[in-house]
């Protein structure tokens, strides 16, 4: 408990610093004590009440909902970007500048990084700004030769890339998936294709983006899976794929899906590498995304507000 006089002490000191915009050293001048004396009055004019904070400001409300993903989820870092009245495109759009800028601000000790493919990494590529990172070696984490959509595949990503960063950049020269297990095993076994793989699997960072099957999707629309495949997968229990590889709602690996057809880091291997940023746009990925998240995939999230807000009232 303060008494009348304690309690006066303390409004003129928080009124002398938030209100007359003092510093705790003119405050501390002023009444002859030390600066830690005042900080410590200001500490506790909090503890009992007489001094209440509040924020004002509309992007409070997106970062306390990036706090609570971060514990929710075990995440190391959460950026959320406002998306109330946006279109899908505008949407995408945000999501991948803010994806970029994030990059940019934390390649410092990064020598080589991980491309995944897909049209927001596609929009991050393009918003990336023009640096000198002669250092910097990016890396396609999984193949992707073939004609429609090439502006998309990881090998055209990491060289945009590359080229935006100043640095270097590998090839996988194999498609992403194979018509069979014999080409699988016969082209993982090819010298180039095993050095880059092995490339992806030591990777500083990786860059990824994450696909629904069912929704909008873009293995759809390459060809890469039919109304055929689709049932199988929801047979399976399939809910999404990270560059190909297909997972379950508990975010388990299922490898029996395509497994031993793809051309890229598996699931366990991407799991390994220090920090995965995944970069997710649109509401009907929360399902997939949500899976990821749960199979622990994914170390720093950038997505949009809508999504991340369905994201957080899943239990």
């Amino acid at each position: 408990m303060t008494n009348w006089e304690e309690r006066r002490h303390l409004v003129k000191i928080a009124n002398m610093y938030y209100n007359d915009n003092w510093t705790q050293e003119q405050i501390a001048k002023k009444f002859s004590v030390s600066r830690p004396v005042i900080s410590k009055a200001l500490q506790k004019a909090k503890q009992i009440g007489i001094i209440k904070v509040f924020i004002n400001d509309k992007t409070f409300h997106t970062v306390k909902l990036e706090e609570k993903l971060e514990e929710k989820y075990n995440l190391n870092d959460v950026l959320i970007v406002p998306s109330s009245d946006q279109s899908v495109e505008m949407t995408t759009h945000a999501v991948a500048k803010a994806g970029a800028n994030y990059l940019s601000k934390n390649m410092k000790e990064i020598k080589s990084l991980g491309i995944s493919w897909g049209e927001t990494l596609t929009a991050l590529v393009k918003e990336y700004p023009f640096e000198m990172r002669e250092n910097v070696k990016i890396v396609p984490l999984e193949g992707g030769m073939g004609t429609k959509k090439v502006d998309i595949h990881a090998n055209q990503l990491a060289y945009e890339l590359s080229n935006r960063m100043g640095g270097t950049c590998t090839y996988l020269y194999a498609p992403a998936i194979v018509e069979s297990k014999e080409l699988y095993e016969r082209l993982i076994g090819m010298e180039d294709i095993e050095l880059v793989l092995n490339e992806c699997k030591n990777v500083d960072m990786a860059l990824i983006g994450i696909g629904n099957p069912y929704h909008n999707s873009t293995l759809e629309t390459l060809g890469y899976i039919q109304n055929e495949e689709k049932d199988l997968m929801r047979e399976k229990g399939v809910v999404g794929d990270l560059g190909f590889r297909f997972f379950d709602e508990s975010g388990s690996p299922l490898t029996d899906i395509l497994d031993k057809q793809v051309i890229g880091i598996s699931l366990n291997s991407l799991k390994q590498i220090n920090k995965v940023v995944a970069v997710v746009s649109g509401v009907n990925k929360v399902d997939s995304l949500r899976a990821a998240l749960k199979g622990k995939f994914i170390d720093v999230l950038i997505t949009d507000q809508k999504t991340a807000s369905m994201l957080d009232k899943f239990e």
